[in-house]
Order: C-alpha cells, then sequence, then structure tokens
C-alpha cells in the first residue's frame, strides 16, 4: 500500500453542534465549488507533517503490543476506539469524530476498534506502531491499517502523516463507509440514485474507484454488470465519508478533488448526501443542512 490516496475510497497504503453543508457555485473559474460547514469559513488546506525532526529514533512497538496496553473506550454509539503515543488531536475533538458516527451505521462495527497512533509503518510483510512522529520511519509509514487479532479487527490510523483533523476524520469516515458496505450492502435507494444520475451523464465522480468503475460499467462490456455494482459499491462508501465528514467539520467540497479524475459535480452530491441523511439521519448534538449560494 501507498501511502496517499489517489481516490476517496481505497486503501492504498495514502471530516460541532450545528454542522450545515453549503455548496456554492463559482462564475470566476471553469468549475463548480462546493463547500461543506456551519459558517461558511475557508479551512486551510491539507497539511502533511514533513518538517518535524526528532534528536532520538521513535520506539516502535507490534500491533498486538498497542492492543494490550492501550485502554478502549466505547462511544454512546457504540464505537471502540483508544489512543496510543504521542498524537495531536485533542481527547475532545476525538470524542466529537466518533460520536458523529450515527447509530444505524456504527451497529455495523462489531467486533471493531479503532487506534488512533502516531505512525503505522510497513516493514516489510510486519506492521509496526511508532510511538511519536520519526522523519527516518514516515517514508514507510501508511495512513491506516486493517489487522485481525484474535477475534476482532483493529484499525490503526497514523495520525501524524496527516496532521490536521480534517485529514484523520476523512480517514476514519472513509474506513467507516467501506465496513458498512462490507457487512449491510449498497442501499438499494441509493443505487436507483446513483444510477439514474450515471445515466443523465452527470459530471465526475466522487473518487477514483468509483471513476473507473463507472466507466467500465458504462462500456457495454460482458463485465459491465460486475462493475456496476462495483461502482455502487464504491459510490456509496464515497457519500458515506463525505456525509459524516460534513456532520463534523467545515468543509470546502472543493478540497476533495483529485488529480485523477474529475469530482462529481455538485448538483448530484447534494442528492446523494440528503439520501445518506434520510437513511442515516444524525445524531442528537449533529444536523444536516444544505445551503445553496452563488458567488459573483
Amino acid at each position: 500500500m501507498a501511502k496517499t490516496r489517489a481516490g476517496i475510497p481505497i486503501q492504498r497504503g495514502l471530516f460541532e453542534c450545528a454542522l450545515a453543508m453549503l455548496l456554492s457555485y463559482t462564475i470566476a473559474r471553469p468549475f463548480e465549488d462546493l463547500r461543506l460547514g456551519r459558517s461558511g469559513r475557508h479551512r486551510a488546506a491539507v497539511r502533511y507533517n514533513i518538517v518535524m525532526s526528532q534528536s532520538a529514533s521513535a520506539i516502535v512497538r507490534s500491533p498486538a503490543e498497542i492492543v494490550q496496553n492501550s485502554p478502549v473506550s466505547q462511544a454512546p454509539n457504540g464505537i471502540c476506539y483508544a489512543r496510543s503515543g504521542e498524537i495531536t488531536i485533542a481527547d475532545n475533538d476525538l470524542e466529537r469524530m466518533i460520536a458523529a458516527v450515527p447509530v444505524p451505521v456504527a451497529s455495523s462495527l462489531s467486533r471493531k476498534a479503532y487506534y488512533f497512533v502516531p505512525l503505522t509503518v510497513s516493514q516489510g510483510d510486519e506492521t509496526v506502531i511508532a510511538d511519536r512522529y520519526d522523519v527516518g520511519l514516515s517514508d514507510n509509514a501508511v495512513c491506516h491499517r486493517n489487522l485481525n487479532l484474535g477475534d476482532a479487527q483493529c484499525v490503526f490510523i497514523s495520525t501524524r502523516l496527516m496532521e490536521d483533523k480534517f485529514s484523520v476524520a476523512f480517514e476514519f469516515y472513509i474506513n467507516v463507509g467501506h465496513a458498512l458496505v462490507e457487512r449491510a450492502g449498497v442501499s438499494q435507494n441509493f443505487a436507483d440514485l446513483a444510477w439514474q444520475q450515471v445515466e443523465s451523464g452527470v459530471r465526475g465522480e466522487t473518487s477514483l474507484d468509483a471513476w473507473d468503475a463507472r466507466k467500465f460499467a458504462t462500456a457495454h462490456g460482458p463485465d459491465a454488470e460486475k462493475y456496476k455494482n462495483e461502482y455502487l459499491a464504491a459510490s456509496f462508501a464515497d457519500a458515506i465519508s463525505i456525509y459524516l465528514l460534513s456532520l463534523y467539520l467545515d468543509v470546502d467540497y472543493y478540497d476533495l478533488r483529485e488529480r485523477d479524475y474529475p469530482l462529481l459535480a455538485p448538483a448530484p452530491m447534494a442528492e446523494r448526501l440528503r439520501k445518506i441523511a434520510e437513511i442515516f439521519p444524525p445524531n442528537p448534538g449533529f444536523e444536516f443542512n444544505i445551503y445553496y449560494r452563488r458567488r459573483s
């Protein structure tokens, strides 16, 4: 696995109260600009910690040691999580990040625990966890790694590759979205909407996986139905991830763009997110709204 993502949903080794989604369309630029958040404040771009240095090497431990020595908390929605080592995200931010996941989504994460650690490092066939950020280890660090330990799955999320809470939260929500799809499948209501959009020729997609699968699904080849199912699974997981992100943070939708594919246009994205909100209503203390605004 690489430590960066070419698309929202794929693991290639690379979102407090009344939260809303603000969609804004820019005339002066050739693309439509979608903003998610309560107040329309612009969030700084994603930052990566590449300049910090340490005078001594970080201590690395096996995942099993981290699990054994890290007290696990259970959020009101049922999600189990723990923190280990020198991570910079505040306790209250982490708690709210977890709490944003609606209960019906969280119920699909049974026998799963999330460990927020400084660095998850790939060393050949083995994975180790660093107790703090280390420049020497960062080149082999991955954004997250899912490991089966005993009868549970433990997800180790690197928080010091992605220093801001936007990136850490999105990494967590991406994993949640995929876990839900793997265990519960794709909502038929969402599938009908997404495929109707495809047939109407909407511009862009929400991830490289969705973009590639859509191309093959609409090519009328012998495997078109297989790729259609892959597309619906990817786009459903994407929409869940972005929806959860918008419940937690102010987000500029255009920050989710990638070089490898055009981002889904704001209007169809809003339709998908409304459908997700119908299926998985926000927990108490969280709100989801959509506002349209045209900037001149």
